[in-house]
């Protein structure tokens, strides 16, 4: 059984995930009109660009790993 959940609750939830207020405007707009599949195709995208971003942040961890252990090895 699935448990519906609050506005309050959903935008709650999309705040914490970082989403802006544009985005979550627009995703409660597609739940509004009955358009869940539009409002799953924004969490995905969103989703998407968080990954993306962690992977450009894990690139860097990687180059600056990489020079303290040159570092330590000299």
């Amino acid at each position: 059984m699935m448990v519906r959940r609050s506005e309050t609750q959903i935008v709650q939830n999309l705040k914490d995930a970082g989403c802006t207020n544009d985005f979550i405007q627009a995703f409660m707009a597609s739940l509004e009109q009955g358009k869940t599949s539009d409002g799953v195709k924004l969490l995905q995208k969103h989703r998407k660009f968080l990954l993306d971003s962690t992977h450009e942040w894990q690139k860097k961890i990687d180059c600056l790993d990489y020079l303290i252990y040159q570092m330590k090895e000299n």
